[in-house]
């Protein structure tokens, strides 16, 4: 998008101000399809307002935690959850500390680049138990062409999107799930290759339309 001139830059974020949806919430089903049909005890890295932990309490037989920086945000997720939901949340800087595993599930949406990378993933490795499945949805910054040819064809896919789901009609206010703070990305999606590669030998890394990546990752049965 950045190639793209200022003001077709300003037309677009008029038009998705006026017709917001999430690009996160639209791979949650794509993340659920990644997991098993149950599985034990999950945590979603940076949850916001809860909308994943909620979908991820349906499966899971340990409960969910959600953990997030922002009090206020996390505050939300408590209200917008049903009571009798396995589900808890907790404030905590993801770069500082998490829970204490192990998760057999443990998913980041969105979140990873507001990290130090590296060391993100590897705590997220650590606190995974054996068999137990990571999934991040990320954000990277554009590098070469195909990041480039993927944005263009986002760019009408992402019109037609906010139109369908808004009904052709002007919104009132952004969803809960859309109000987090956010920043651009600072790796390229080669240099995320090269450190997962590293970190987490094995894993699923692709690129996504609306300016994404995904990565899956299970642990083997017999790592330490």
């Amino acid at each position: 998008m950045a190639m793209l001139p200022p003001r077709v830059l300003q037309a677009l974020s008029d038009f998705n101000s006026a017709h917001p949806w999430s690009h996160n919430a639209h791979y949650h089903p794509w993340l659920l399809r990644q997991l098993p049909r149950r599985f034990g005890r999950a945590l979603d890295v940076g949850c916001g307002s809860g909308d994943l932990v909620r979908l991820l309490a349906v499966r899971s037989t340990g409960g969910v935690e959600g953990v997030d920086s922002d009090p206020e945000i996390i505050g939300r997720a408590r209200e917008l959850t049903p009571a009798g939901v396995p589900a808890a949340f907790a404030v905590a800087d993801a770069s500082a500390g998490l829970p204490a595993g192990p998760y057999d599930v443990i998913t980041c949406v969105a979140v990873l680049h507001h990290l130090p990378f590296a060391e993100a993933l590897s705590r997220f490795r650590d606190q995974l138990a054996p068999g137990g499945t990571l999934v991040v949805v990320g954000c990277a910054r554009e590098e070469d062409l195909v990041d480039h040819l993927l944005g263009v064809l986002s760019i009408p896919l992402n019109l037609a999107m906010g139109w369908l789901k808004n009904r052709g009609r002007r919104a009132v206010s952004r969803p809960v799930s859309m109000t987090a703070v956010t920043r651009p990305p600072e790796m390229t999606f080669s240099e995320i290759r090269r450190e997962v590669d590293r970190l987490l030998p094995g894993a699923r890394l692709r690129r996504r339309l609306f300016w994404r990546y995904t990565l899956v990752w299970r642990r083997g049965e017999v790592e330490g």
